[in-house]
């Protein structure tokens, strides 16, 4: 029986010794190994062996990158406005053996590191210019983090401002400075928009007139030249008119008979005219009225004998 519990105690204590034998790291993972309570090496990633109850894994330390959110801390800016800052670090452990020995906890570190800092840059700002140049204190913040934190063993690597609160009071004051800003910007927009449509409706009103005095002048010229034309084509078509008929008048050789008729027709022609209330008969009326007499008459006999007593044709 003795024997058996010996040999179960044996059995137990090579199994402990083996499971304490062969470690499994992670990727991404590193093992501090200390030996009687000194720092012996750091295990990577893989399978690797230590001595049982000789060698001791301290902490295992995780290689990817973290995110560290870190409550909103009240910053003082130098016109003595008081600011709520959160910030957001991205870090990197580069050096696991440093992250162990070097600093107690280097997450509190990091966070005491930044709020001082950030202290230290903002109260050197105006509240305006806090709160536009986030991409200047990220900068400055990560500049001053990535050197203090280097012994740590500790990578910054990004520095963030999630949000930036000023007071209720300063808030709402810059609330309203905006909104006058934005009516002021408006009412200016709107006044240049009156302007131009004041000065191109001025234009198309100007350019229409010239138009149109332009087509008035064109349309005058044209109508006179119409007017010419016409008074030149009747004058043309009278002066032919009376050619032709001056023409037939002397070819058809009239007599005085003729003559006399011609000149009665026309008589009822002048005395249409409203002005003409008074006319004088001519003085040949007489030789007329005898002329248009003799037309009437019985005609002669054609052959006449004259006072030599010889006979002629009528």
């Amino acid at each position: 029986m003795g024997l058996l519990i010996v040999g179960v105690v044996a059995v137990a204590v090579i199994g402990l010794a083996l499971v304490r034998t062969v470690r499994i790291v992670p990727q991404a993972t590193a093992c501090i190994v200390e030996r009687f309570g000194r720092y012996h090496r750091t295990l990577q990633a893989g399978l690797t062996l230590v001595i049982p109850f000789i060698d001791r894994i301290k902490v295992e330390v995780d290689l990817r990158e973290q995110v560290v959110t870190f409550p909103p801390q009240p910053v003082i800016t130098s016109d003595n406005l008081v600011v709520s800052i959160d910030t957001v670090i991205y870090f990197q452990v580069t050096d696991p053996k440093a992250a162990t020995y070097e600093i107690a906890s280097f997450i509190v570190a990091v966070e005491q590191l930044t709020v001082t800092t950030l202290r230290n840059v903002v109260g050197g700002m105006d509240l305006e210019r806090t709160l536009t140049s986030r991409e200047e204190i990220n900068t400055e913040l990560r500049g001053v983090l990535d050197d203090a934190t280097g012994r740590w063993g500790i990578r910054v690597n990004r520095v963030e401002l999630k949000a930036i609160d000023p007071p209720a009071s300063i808030q709402d004051s810059m609330e309203k400075q905006m909104r006058a800003d934005r009516d002021k910007r408006a009412a200016i927009l709107s006044a240049e928009g009156q302007k131009q449509s004041a000065i191109l409706t001025a234009q198309g009103q100007r350019e229409s007139a010239v138009l149109k005095a332009k087509g008035e002048a064109e349309a005058v010229v044209l109508r006179a030249q119409a007017d010419a034309e016409a008074q030149a084509m009747r004058a043309k078509g009278q002066a032919d008119a009376i050619a032709m008929v001056f023409r037939a008048i002397h070819e058809g050789k009239p007599d005085q008979r003729l003559l006399a008729y011609q000149y009665l027709q026309m008589l009822p022609e002048i005395a249409k005219g409203d002005a003409n209330k008074v006319w004088i008969v001519p003085s040949e009326m007489n030789k007329v009225l005898e002329n248009l007499g003799g037309l009437f008459s019985a005609p002669k006999d054609p052959t006449t004998t004259d006072q030599n007593g010889a006979t002629s044709a009528g």
